[in-house]
Protein backbone atom coordinates (compact mmCIF):
# COMPACT_ATOMS: atom_id res chain seq x y z
CA UNK A 1 0.00 0.00 0.00
CA UNK A 2 1.31 3.42 -0.92
CA UNK A 3 0.27 6.59 0.87
CA UNK A 4 0.08 9.98 -0.80
CA UNK A 5 -0.50 13.07 1.35
CA UNK A 6 -2.10 15.52 -0.98
CA UNK A 7 -2.04 19.27 -0.88
CA UNK A 8 -1.82 21.88 -3.62
CA UNK A 9 -0.06 21.04 -6.88
CA UNK A 10 1.61 23.78 -8.89
CA UNK A 11 0.50 22.45 -12.26
CA UNK A 12 -2.60 23.51 -14.16
CA UNK A 13 -4.41 22.13 -17.19
CA UNK A 14 -7.01 22.98 -19.78
CA UNK A 15 -8.50 19.63 -20.81
CA UNK A 16 -8.96 16.61 -18.58
CA UNK A 17 -10.67 13.32 -17.98
CA UNK A 18 -13.06 14.19 -15.15
CA UNK A 19 -14.21 11.53 -12.70
CA UNK A 20 -16.71 12.51 -10.03
CA UNK A 21 -16.73 10.71 -6.71
CA UNK A 22 -18.81 11.54 -3.65
CA UNK A 23 -16.62 11.43 -0.58
CA UNK A 24 -18.25 11.56 2.83
CA UNK A 25 -15.47 13.03 4.94
CA UNK A 26 -16.35 12.43 8.56
CA UNK A 27 -20.01 11.91 7.74
CA UNK A 28 -22.38 9.26 8.98
CA UNK A 29 -25.07 9.70 6.34
CA UNK A 30 -24.96 8.26 2.85
CA UNK A 31 -25.46 9.59 -0.61
CA UNK A 32 -26.68 8.14 -3.83
CA UNK A 33 -24.53 7.50 -6.85
CA UNK A 34 -24.50 10.32 -9.36
CA UNK A 35 -26.21 9.42 -12.62
CA UNK A 36 -26.62 11.23 -15.92
CA UNK A 37 -29.15 10.87 -18.72
CA UNK A 38 -27.75 8.62 -21.43
CA UNK A 39 -28.28 10.87 -24.45
CA UNK A 40 -24.83 12.36 -24.89
CA UNK A 41 -24.14 12.19 -21.17
CA UNK A 42 -22.05 10.14 -18.78
CA UNK A 43 -23.34 7.73 -16.20
CA UNK A 44 -22.10 7.39 -12.67
CA UNK A 45 -18.33 7.60 -12.71
CA UNK A 46 -17.37 10.47 -14.97
CA UNK A 47 -17.19 12.32 -18.25
CA UNK A 48 -14.37 11.83 -20.75
CA UNK A 49 -12.94 15.07 -22.10
CA UNK A 50 -9.40 13.86 -22.81
CA UNK A 51 -8.52 10.19 -22.43
CA UNK A 52 -4.83 10.71 -21.65
CA UNK A 53 -4.33 9.41 -18.11
CA UNK A 54 -1.82 12.14 -17.27
CA UNK A 55 -4.72 14.56 -17.72
CA UNK A 56 -7.11 12.53 -15.58
CA UNK A 57 -8.56 14.30 -12.57
CA UNK A 58 -10.92 13.20 -9.84
CA UNK A 59 -13.42 15.67 -8.41
CA UNK A 60 -14.36 14.73 -4.87
CA UNK A 61 -16.51 16.37 -2.23
CA UNK A 62 -17.33 15.38 1.31
CA UNK A 63 -19.81 16.43 3.93
CA UNK A 64 -18.39 18.31 6.93
CA UNK A 65 -15.68 19.81 4.69
CA UNK A 66 -17.18 22.45 2.40
CA UNK A 67 -14.85 22.02 -0.56
CA UNK A 68 -14.68 20.44 -3.99
CA UNK A 69 -11.27 18.77 -4.29
CA UNK A 70 -9.56 18.37 -7.65
CA UNK A 71 -7.11 15.46 -7.48
CA UNK A 72 -4.63 14.50 -10.19
CA UNK A 73 -4.98 10.77 -10.77
CA UNK A 74 -1.59 10.68 -12.50
CA UNK A 75 0.12 12.34 -9.54
CA UNK A 76 -1.67 10.12 -7.05
CA UNK A 77 -0.45 6.99 -8.84
CA UNK A 78 3.16 8.19 -9.08
CA UNK A 79 5.33 6.33 -6.52
CA UNK A 80 7.52 9.42 -6.22
CA UNK A 81 4.63 11.15 -4.48
CA UNK A 82 4.51 8.64 -1.65
CA UNK A 83 4.12 10.64 1.57
CA UNK A 84 3.94 13.99 -0.21
CA UNK A 85 1.25 16.63 -0.71
CA UNK A 86 1.33 16.68 -4.50
CA UNK A 87 -1.91 15.10 -5.73
CA UNK A 88 -4.44 17.82 -4.92
CA UNK A 89 -4.53 20.42 -7.65
CA UNK A 90 -6.92 22.81 -5.90
CA UNK A 91 -9.79 23.09 -3.43
CA UNK A 92 -12.84 25.09 -4.43
CA UNK A 93 -15.39 26.41 -1.97
CA UNK A 94 -18.95 25.21 -2.61
CA UNK A 95 -20.67 28.25 -1.09
CA UNK A 96 -19.88 31.85 -0.23
CA UNK A 97 -18.17 32.37 3.12
CA UNK A 98 -19.97 33.41 6.27
CA UNK A 99 -19.55 37.06 7.22
CA UNK A 100 -16.75 36.14 9.64
CA UNK A 101 -14.87 34.31 6.89
CA UNK A 102 -15.74 30.75 7.86
CA UNK A 103 -16.46 28.52 4.83
CA UNK A 104 -20.01 27.22 4.41
CA UNK A 105 -21.48 24.20 2.66
CA UNK A 106 -22.45 20.58 3.14
CA UNK A 107 -21.51 18.74 -0.08
CA UNK A 108 -23.04 15.27 -0.22
CA UNK A 109 -23.11 14.42 -3.93
CA UNK A 110 -22.01 15.71 -7.31
CA UNK A 111 -22.38 15.12 -11.03
CA UNK A 112 -20.53 16.55 -14.03
CA UNK A 113 -22.20 18.11 -17.04
CA UNK A 114 -22.23 16.29 -20.38
CA UNK A 115 -19.40 18.40 -21.79
CA UNK A 116 -17.36 18.22 -18.58
CA UNK A 117 -17.24 22.01 -18.25
CA UNK A 118 -19.42 22.25 -15.13
CA UNK A 119 -20.01 20.23 -12.00
CA UNK A 120 -23.19 20.30 -9.92
CA UNK A 121 -22.51 19.85 -6.19
CA UNK A 122 -25.45 18.94 -3.95
CA UNK A 123 -25.19 20.73 -0.60
CA UNK A 124 -27.18 18.39 1.63
CA UNK A 125 -28.28 21.13 4.05
CA UNK A 126 -27.37 24.14 1.94
CA UNK A 127 -24.81 26.80 2.84
CA UNK A 128 -24.39 25.89 6.51
CA UNK A 129 -21.60 25.84 9.06
CA UNK A 130 -21.46 22.23 10.27
CA UNK A 131 -20.08 23.35 13.62
CA UNK A 132 -23.28 25.35 14.20
CA UNK A 133 -25.98 23.37 12.38
CA UNK A 134 -26.13 20.30 14.60
CA UNK A 135 -29.18 18.53 13.19
CA UNK A 136 -30.83 17.36 10.01
CA UNK A 137 -33.52 18.99 7.89
CA UNK A 138 -31.67 21.90 6.34
CA UNK A 139 -32.78 23.30 2.99
CA UNK A 140 -30.85 21.65 0.17
CA UNK A 141 -29.01 23.60 -2.50
CA UNK A 142 -27.06 23.01 -5.69
CA UNK A 143 -23.72 24.72 -6.27
CA UNK A 144 -22.63 25.02 -9.90
CA UNK A 145 -18.87 25.21 -10.40
CA UNK A 146 -16.72 25.78 -13.46
CA UNK A 147 -14.41 22.78 -13.88
CA UNK A 148 -11.55 24.62 -15.60
CA UNK A 149 -11.44 27.15 -12.77
CA UNK A 150 -11.66 24.35 -10.20
CA UNK A 151 -8.57 22.76 -11.75
CA UNK A 152 -6.53 25.98 -11.60
CA UNK A 153 -4.14 26.06 -8.61
CA UNK A 154 -4.44 29.86 -8.55
CA UNK A 155 -8.04 29.40 -7.40
CA UNK A 156 -7.19 27.18 -4.43
CA UNK A 157 -9.31 27.85 -1.33
CA UNK A 158 -11.46 30.44 -3.10
CA UNK A 159 -14.94 30.77 -4.58
CA UNK A 160 -13.53 31.66 -8.01
CA UNK A 161 -14.92 28.46 -9.55
CA UNK A 162 -18.39 28.95 -8.03
CA UNK A 163 -20.82 30.13 -10.71
CA UNK A 164 -24.18 30.11 -8.95
CA UNK A 165 -26.48 28.55 -6.35
CA UNK A 166 -29.85 26.93 -6.94
CA UNK A 167 -32.46 25.84 -4.41
CA UNK A 168 -33.13 22.09 -4.41
CA UNK A 169 -36.83 22.43 -3.69
CA UNK A 170 -36.61 20.30 -0.55
CA UNK A 171 -34.74 19.40 2.64
CA UNK A 172 -31.74 17.13 3.08
CA UNK A 173 -31.00 16.71 -0.63
CA UNK A 174 -28.94 13.65 -1.57
CA UNK A 175 -29.44 11.59 -4.72
CA UNK A 176 -29.03 13.30 -8.09
CA UNK A 177 -29.71 12.46 -11.73
CA UNK A 178 -28.79 14.85 -14.52
CA UNK A 179 -31.15 15.10 -17.51
CA UNK A 180 -30.71 17.21 -20.64
CA UNK A 181 -32.29 20.34 -19.14
CA UNK A 182 -33.19 19.23 -15.63
CA UNK A 183 -31.53 18.27 -12.35
CA UNK A 184 -33.50 15.59 -10.49
CA UNK A 185 -32.98 15.43 -6.72
CA UNK A 186 -34.01 13.17 -3.88
CA UNK A 187 -34.89 15.12 -0.73
CA UNK A 188 -34.44 12.76 2.20
CA UNK A 189 -35.72 14.88 5.09
CA UNK A 190 -38.27 17.42 6.27
CA UNK A 191 -37.84 20.78 7.96
CA UNK A 192 -35.33 20.34 10.83
CA UNK A 193 -35.96 16.59 11.08
CA UNK A 194 -34.26 13.53 9.60
CA UNK A 195 -37.67 11.93 9.04
CA UNK A 196 -40.49 13.22 6.84
CA UNK A 197 -38.94 13.15 3.37
CA UNK A 198 -41.03 12.01 0.40
CA UNK A 199 -40.23 14.37 -2.48
CA UNK A 200 -38.28 14.11 -5.69
CA UNK A 201 -37.78 17.54 -7.23
CA UNK A 202 -37.03 18.59 -10.81
CA UNK A 203 -34.97 21.79 -11.10
CA UNK A 204 -34.40 23.64 -14.37
CA UNK A 205 -30.67 23.64 -15.13
CA UNK A 206 -30.78 27.04 -16.85
CA UNK A 207 -33.07 29.09 -14.62
CA UNK A 208 -32.83 27.22 -11.31
CA UNK A 209 -36.62 27.19 -11.01
CA UNK A 210 -38.59 24.26 -9.61
CA UNK A 211 -40.33 22.61 -12.57
CA UNK A 212 -41.97 19.52 -11.07
CA UNK A 213 -42.30 17.54 -7.86
CA UNK A 214 -43.04 13.83 -7.47
CA UNK A 215 -44.47 12.83 -4.09
CA UNK A 216 -43.75 9.30 -2.91
CA UNK A 217 -46.41 7.31 -1.11
CA UNK A 218 -46.13 6.80 2.64
CA UNK A 219 -45.17 3.40 4.02
CA UNK A 220 -47.26 0.96 6.03
CA UNK A 221 -45.34 0.30 9.27
CA UNK A 222 -46.70 -1.44 12.34
CA UNK A 223 -47.63 1.88 13.97
CA UNK A 224 -49.78 4.90 13.18
CA UNK A 225 -48.48 7.48 10.71
CA UNK A 226 -49.00 11.26 10.74
CA UNK A 227 -51.98 12.70 8.92
CA UNK A 228 -50.19 13.88 5.80
CA UNK A 229 -51.82 13.99 2.34
CA UNK A 230 -50.12 12.50 -0.71
CA UNK A 231 -50.33 14.37 -2.98
CA UNK A 232 -50.09 17.44 -0.81
CA UNK A 233 -53.26 19.54 -0.63
CA UNK A 234 -53.27 23.05 0.82
CA UNK A 235 -53.91 24.25 3.41
CA UNK A 236 -51.93 21.66 5.35
CA UNK A 237 -48.81 22.01 7.47
CA UNK A 238 -45.61 19.98 7.24
CA UNK A 239 -45.34 16.57 8.94
CA UNK A 240 -45.56 17.00 12.72
CA UNK A 241 -44.10 15.26 15.78
CA UNK A 242 -41.40 13.45 13.84
CA UNK A 243 -38.16 12.06 15.23
CA UNK A 244 -35.28 14.48 14.78
CA UNK A 245 -32.63 11.76 14.42
CA UNK A 246 -32.43 8.09 13.50
CA UNK A 247 -32.50 5.35 14.56
CA UNK A 248 -35.95 5.68 16.06
CA UNK A 249 -38.84 3.22 16.12
CA UNK A 250 -41.18 5.91 14.78
CA UNK A 251 -39.51 5.82 11.35
CA UNK A 252 -41.20 3.84 8.60
CA UNK A 253 -43.99 6.17 7.50
CA UNK A 254 -41.96 8.43 5.20
CA UNK A 255 -39.69 6.95 2.52
CA UNK A 256 -36.86 9.44 3.14
CA UNK A 257 -35.36 8.91 -0.34
CA UNK A 258 -31.57 8.67 -0.49
CA UNK A 259 -29.82 7.54 -3.67
CA UNK A 260 -31.33 8.03 -7.13
CA UNK A 261 -30.65 6.19 -10.40
CA UNK A 262 -31.99 6.13 -13.94
CA UNK A 263 -32.95 2.77 -15.45
CA UNK A 264 -34.26 1.85 -18.89
CA UNK A 265 -36.60 -0.89 -20.05
CA UNK A 266 -35.66 -2.91 -23.10
CA UNK A 267 -38.30 -1.08 -25.14
CA UNK A 268 -36.74 2.31 -24.30
CA UNK A 269 -38.85 3.43 -21.35
CA UNK A 270 -37.09 5.52 -18.69
CA UNK A 271 -37.68 5.06 -14.95
CA UNK A 272 -36.18 6.68 -11.88
CA UNK A 273 -35.27 4.40 -8.98
CA UNK A 274 -35.19 5.87 -5.48
CA UNK A 275 -33.47 4.13 -2.56
CA UNK A 276 -35.81 4.74 0.37
CA UNK A 277 -34.01 4.54 3.70
CA UNK A 278 -37.13 5.23 5.75
CA UNK A 279 -39.36 2.49 4.36
CA UNK A 280 -36.68 -0.02 3.39
CA UNK A 281 -37.65 -0.27 -0.26
CA UNK A 282 -37.09 1.17 -3.74
CA UNK A 283 -39.55 3.44 -5.54
CA UNK A 284 -40.02 3.14 -9.30
CA UNK A 285 -41.03 6.41 -11.00
CA UNK A 286 -42.23 6.75 -14.59
CA UNK A 287 -39.96 9.51 -15.88
CA UNK A 288 -42.21 10.57 -18.77
CA UNK A 289 -45.15 11.08 -16.41
CA UNK A 290 -42.95 12.95 -13.93
CA UNK A 291 -41.74 15.34 -16.63
CA UNK A 292 -45.36 15.98 -17.62
CA UNK A 293 -46.00 17.22 -14.08
CA UNK A 294 -47.73 14.17 -12.57
CA UNK A 295 -46.99 14.27 -8.81
CA UNK A 296 -48.05 10.61 -8.53
CA UNK A 297 -45.67 9.21 -11.15
CA UNK A 298 -44.50 6.50 -8.72
CA UNK A 299 -45.67 3.22 -10.29
CA UNK A 300 -44.18 0.55 -8.01
CA UNK A 301 -42.43 -0.10 -4.71
CA UNK A 302 -39.85 -2.92 -4.47
CA UNK A 303 -38.94 -4.24 -0.97
CA UNK A 304 -35.26 -4.96 -0.24
CA UNK A 305 -33.27 -6.29 2.73
CA UNK A 306 -33.03 -3.13 4.83
CA UNK A 307 -32.92 0.65 4.39
CA UNK A 308 -31.15 1.20 1.05
CA UNK A 309 -28.73 4.08 0.53
CA UNK A 310 -26.56 4.01 -2.58
CA UNK A 311 -28.03 2.98 -5.93
CA UNK A 312 -26.76 2.87 -9.50
CA UNK A 313 -27.67 1.43 -12.89
CA UNK A 314 -25.73 -0.74 -15.31
CA UNK A 315 -24.43 1.03 -18.45
CA UNK A 316 -27.34 -0.29 -20.54
CA UNK A 317 -29.79 0.77 -17.82
CA UNK A 318 -31.48 -2.64 -17.71
CA UNK A 319 -30.46 -3.45 -14.14
CA UNK A 320 -30.32 -1.35 -11.00
CA UNK A 321 -27.97 -2.20 -8.12
CA UNK A 322 -29.06 -1.23 -4.63
CA UNK A 323 -26.81 -1.14 -1.55
CA UNK A 324 -28.80 -2.23 1.50
CA UNK A 325 -27.09 0.02 4.01
CA UNK A 326 -28.98 0.33 7.27
CA UNK A 327 -32.30 0.73 9.04
CA UNK A 328 -33.55 4.09 10.27
CA UNK A 329 -35.85 2.37 12.78
CA UNK A 330 -33.18 0.46 14.69
CA UNK A 331 -29.42 0.29 14.95
CA UNK A 332 -29.03 -2.42 12.31
CA UNK A 333 -27.05 -2.49 9.08
CA UNK A 334 -27.51 -4.60 6.00
CA UNK A 335 -24.97 -6.77 4.19
CA UNK A 336 -26.30 -7.29 0.67
CA UNK A 337 -26.67 -5.81 -2.77
CA UNK A 338 -30.08 -6.13 -4.42
CA UNK A 339 -30.12 -6.37 -8.21
CA UNK A 340 -33.39 -5.25 -9.80
CA UNK A 341 -34.60 -5.98 -13.32
CA UNK A 342 -35.92 -2.69 -14.72
CA UNK A 343 -38.55 -4.29 -16.97
CA UNK A 344 -40.03 -6.27 -14.10
CA UNK A 345 -39.78 -3.35 -11.68
CA UNK A 346 -41.60 -1.04 -14.10
CA UNK A 347 -44.55 -3.47 -14.00
CA UNK A 348 -44.42 -3.79 -10.22
CA UNK A 349 -43.64 -7.50 -10.50
CA UNK A 350 -43.06 -9.33 -7.23
CA UNK A 351 -39.91 -10.91 -8.70
CA UNK A 352 -38.29 -7.60 -9.72
CA UNK A 353 -35.39 -8.31 -7.32
CA UNK A 354 -33.67 -10.98 -9.38
CA UNK A 355 -30.55 -11.37 -7.20
CA UNK A 356 -29.38 -10.59 -3.69
CA UNK A 357 -25.63 -10.81 -3.09
CA UNK A 358 -23.91 -11.06 0.30
CA UNK A 359 -21.01 -8.58 0.40
CA UNK A 360 -18.16 -7.79 2.77
CA UNK A 361 -18.44 -11.02 4.73
CA UNK A 362 -19.03 -14.77 4.46
CA UNK A 363 -21.27 -14.72 7.53
CA UNK A 364 -24.89 -13.68 6.87
CA UNK A 365 -25.09 -12.55 10.50
CA UNK A 366 -22.37 -9.90 10.13
CA UNK A 367 -23.51 -6.35 9.40
CA UNK A 368 -21.27 -4.81 6.73
CA UNK A 369 -23.23 -1.65 5.73
CA UNK A 370 -22.58 -1.44 1.97
CA UNK A 371 -23.03 2.15 0.89
CA UNK A 372 -22.36 3.45 -2.64
CA UNK A 373 -22.00 0.92 -5.49
CA UNK A 374 -20.46 1.62 -8.88
CA UNK A 375 -20.45 -0.45 -12.08
CA UNK A 376 -17.53 -0.74 -14.48
CA UNK A 377 -18.17 0.72 -17.95
CA UNK A 378 -18.30 -2.74 -19.52
CA UNK A 379 -21.01 -3.79 -17.05
CA UNK A 380 -18.95 -6.72 -15.77
CA UNK A 381 -18.11 -5.74 -12.21
CA UNK A 382 -19.92 -4.04 -9.35
CA UNK A 383 -17.70 -2.34 -6.77
CA UNK A 384 -19.13 -1.42 -3.37
CA UNK A 385 -17.47 -0.15 -0.16
CA UNK A 386 -18.58 -1.72 3.12
CA UNK A 387 -18.42 0.80 5.96
CA UNK A 388 -18.53 -1.47 9.01
CA UNK A 389 -16.13 -4.17 7.78
CA UNK A 390 -13.60 -1.75 6.25
CA UNK A 391 -13.39 -3.52 2.92
CA UNK A 392 -14.47 -3.25 -0.70
CA UNK A 393 -16.42 -5.98 -2.50
CA UNK A 394 -16.06 -6.77 -6.18
CA UNK A 395 -19.10 -8.59 -7.54
CA UNK A 396 -19.28 -10.42 -10.86
CA UNK A 397 -22.58 -9.15 -12.25
CA UNK A 398 -23.09 -12.03 -14.67
CA UNK A 399 -22.54 -14.56 -11.89
CA UNK A 400 -25.08 -12.73 -9.77
CA UNK A 401 -27.62 -12.65 -12.59
CA UNK A 402 -27.12 -16.38 -13.20
CA UNK A 403 -28.19 -17.13 -9.64
CA UNK A 404 -24.72 -17.87 -8.29
CA UNK A 405 -24.73 -17.31 -4.52
CA UNK A 406 -20.98 -16.56 -4.41
CA UNK A 407 -20.97 -13.68 -6.87
CA UNK A 408 -18.60 -11.65 -4.67
CA UNK A 409 -15.34 -12.65 -6.36
CA UNK A 410 -12.94 -10.42 -4.43
CA UNK A 411 -12.87 -8.62 -1.11
CA UNK A 412 -10.21 -5.99 -0.59
CA UNK A 413 -9.42 -4.84 2.96
CA UNK A 414 -8.71 -1.16 3.54
CA UNK A 415 -6.82 0.53 6.35
CA UNK A 416 -5.62 4.03 6.99
CA UNK A 417 -1.88 4.64 7.17
CA UNK A 418 -2.21 5.27 10.92
CA UNK A 419 -3.89 1.91 11.44
CA UNK A 420 -7.33 3.37 12.10
CA UNK A 421 -10.53 2.15 10.46
CA UNK A 422 -10.92 3.21 6.84
CA UNK A 423 -14.73 3.50 6.94
CA UNK A 424 -15.08 3.40 3.13
CA UNK A 425 -18.21 5.08 1.80
CA UNK A 426 -18.20 6.55 -1.72
CA UNK A 427 -17.10 4.98 -4.99
CA UNK A 428 -16.48 5.71 -8.66
CA UNK A 429 -14.81 3.89 -11.56
CA UNK A 430 -12.47 5.43 -14.10
CA UNK A 431 -14.02 5.35 -17.59
CA UNK A 432 -11.36 2.90 -18.79
CA UNK A 433 -12.45 0.49 -16.04
CA UNK A 434 -8.92 0.24 -14.65
CA UNK A 435 -9.30 1.90 -11.25
CA UNK A 436 -11.92 1.97 -8.54
CA UNK A 437 -11.92 5.15 -6.45
CA UNK A 438 -13.11 4.64 -2.88
CA UNK A 439 -13.64 7.41 -0.35
CA UNK A 440 -13.26 7.04 3.38
CA UNK A 441 -13.42 9.29 6.39
CA UNK A 442 -13.63 9.16 10.17
CA UNK A 443 -16.94 9.04 11.97
CA UNK A 444 -17.21 12.39 13.68
CA UNK A 445 -19.90 14.93 14.40
CA UNK A 446 -20.53 17.69 13.67
CA UNK A 447 -17.44 17.90 11.46
CA UNK A 448 -14.14 16.16 10.96
CA UNK A 449 -10.75 17.64 11.68
CA UNK A 450 -9.07 14.37 10.68
CA UNK A 451 -7.88 13.74 7.13
CA UNK A 452 -10.10 11.92 4.70
CA UNK A 453 -8.75 9.35 2.28
CA UNK A 454 -9.22 8.38 -1.33
CA UNK A 455 -8.29 4.74 -1.92
CA UNK A 456 -7.33 3.90 -5.49
CA UNK A 457 -7.77 0.22 -6.32
CA UNK A 458 -6.15 -1.22 -9.42
CA UNK A 459 -8.89 -3.62 -10.52
CA UNK A 460 -6.43 -5.68 -12.56
CA UNK A 461 -3.78 -6.13 -9.89
CA UNK A 462 -6.20 -5.71 -6.93
CA UNK A 463 -3.64 -3.33 -5.42
CA UNK A 464 -4.57 -0.38 -3.20
CA UNK A 465 -3.00 3.05 -3.14
CA UNK A 466 -4.08 5.80 -0.75
CA UNK A 467 -4.55 9.53 -1.11
CA UNK A 468 -4.89 11.54 2.10
CA UNK A 469 -6.07 15.09 2.54
CA UNK A 470 -7.18 17.61 5.15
Amino acid sequence: MKTFRIGVNAQGLRQALIIVCSVLVGATASVGAAQAESQGAHTGAGKVVDTARQNAYVLVAGRRLPYLYAISLHAALDPMNDGTANAIVARSKVALDQFDGRPLGDPANLVASEDGHSVYVVNHHGAIDNAEFLQHGGRGAIAVLDVERALDPANDNTTNALLRHMDSGGFGSLGVVLLADTIVLNNAESYLTEDGGNRITFVDRRTGSLRHTVELALGSPDHDCPDYPVPYVAPHGPPRDLAVLSPNASFGCFPNPNGLALGRTRDGGAYLFSANGGTGDVSVINLARALEGDPLAEVARIPVQVGPWGITATPDGHHVIVANGGSQRERRSGNTLSILDVDRASRGASDAEIARVLVGTDDPGVQTHPLMPSVTPDGRWVVVPNVRTDNVSIVDLQLALSGETNAEVARIPLMRADGQAARPKGSAITPDGRYALISGGPRSEPLSEEPGHLYIIDLRARRVEVVQWM
